[in-house]
C-alpha cells in the first residue's frame, strides 16, 4: 500500500466518506486537486497541518519537486515526492507552498522553482502558502498588489514584492491565501476547506482534529512574548534572516 492509498484509507475510515463521490454530509462533490511544492529545508509541520486538511477533503495531493529523490525537511525526516515539475498536473484547485527560512531563501534564487510556481499559478484556483512560503510566491511575482502574511520575522520583507503585510494568522486576498508561521498551517487548512467546500465541512474537520488550541504559554507572537523574547529569537536567527533579506532583494530586482 503506497502513501496515497494509506491516506485515503485513513480519511475514509475517519470521515465515512466515499472518495470522489460524497462529502461529509452526503452530497456529491468534485474531487479536488492540490499541487504542493516540497523543497529541501522546508518545515515539516508547514506541510503536515495543511496536508491533513487536504486529505480529509479527499483531495488528490501531488507532492512536487524537481526530481523523485527524497526531500529532507527541517526535522531530518524525508518526504518522498509523488511527481516532478514536468509530470505534475497542468491545472489544480490549489497551488501550495510550505515554508522554512533556509529552504525558501535558497529557492528564491532557483529559477526552475520560481518559474514552476509562476507557470502553475495562472492555472490554479487558489495560490497559497504557509510561513515563509509566501516569500517564494513573492519571488514568482504572485503577491503584487495583494495583502499577505508570513512568519512574523519575515513579514516586513513582503513589501519588496509589492505586497501589503498583514499580521493576521490567515490572510485572504482574492484567490491568494497566505498563512502565518508554522502552526498557522491548520488555521490555513480549515480556511481553505471552507472556501473549497463550505463552512460546515471545515467545522467538521476541525472537530475531528480536535483543534482547540490552549497553549501552555501565552508567547506565540512578538506582542505576547514581549520585546526581550522577540529580540532573542531575532538574534539567534540573524544570519539566516540576513541571507533571506539578500535573497528577497535579488528576487525583487528580477520581477
Amino acid at each position: 500500500m503506497d502513501r496515497r492509498q494509506f491516506n485515503s484509507l485513513v480519511a475514509l475510515t475517519s470521515l465515512g466518506l466515499v472518495a470522489g463521490a460524497t462529502s461529509a454530509f452526503g452530497e456529491t462533490e468534485k474531487r479536488l486537486s492540490v499541487i504542493a511544492l516540497v523543497h529541501p529545508g522546508m518545515i515539516l509541520l508547514d506541510l503536515a497541518g495543511p496536508l491533513t486538511c487536504f486529505n480529509m477533503m479527499m483531495a488528490d495531493v501531488h507532492l512536487v519537486w524537481k526530481t523523485m529523490d527524497p526531500v529532507r525537511t527541517d526535522t531530518g525526516i524525508t518526504i518522498a515526492p509523488t511527481s516532478t515539475f514536468a509530470q505534475c498536473p497542468e491545472e489544480a484547485d490549489v497551488l501550495f507552498v510550505p515554508g522554512g527560512l533556509g529552504g525558501t531563501t535558497a529557492m528564491m534564487d532557483d529559477d526552475a522553482v520560481v518559474g514552476f510556481l509562476r507557470d502553475r499559478s495562472g492555472r490554479s484556483r487558489f495560490v497559497t502558502s504557509v510561513c515563509t512560503g509566501s516569500l517564494l510566491l513573492g519571488a514568482a511575482g504572485l503577491l503584487k498588489g495583494k495583502r499577505a502574511t508570513s512568519h512574523w520575522y519575515t513579514r516586513d520583507l513582503l513589501p519588496q514584492f509589492g505586497a501589503t503585510p498583514d499580521s493576521r494568522r490567515v490572510v485572504e486576498d482574492g484567490n491568494v491565501i497566505t498563512g502565518g508561521g508554522v502552526t498557522a498551517g491548520i488555521d490555513f487548512g480549515l480556511t481553505l476547506a471552507a472556501r473549497l467546500r463550505d463552512e460546515k465541512t471545515a467545522k467538521f474537520i476541525q472537530l475531528l482534529l480536535e483543534y482547540d488550541p490552549q497553549p501552555p504559554f501565552d508567547a506565540g507572537s512578538p506582542a505576547k512574548g514581549g520585546p526581550a523574547l522577540a529580540a532573542s529569537v531575532l538574534s539567534r536567527r540573524s544570519s539566516a534572516l540576513e541571507a533571506a533579506k539578500a535573497a528577497v532583494e535579488r528576487a525583487a530586482r528580477k520581477i
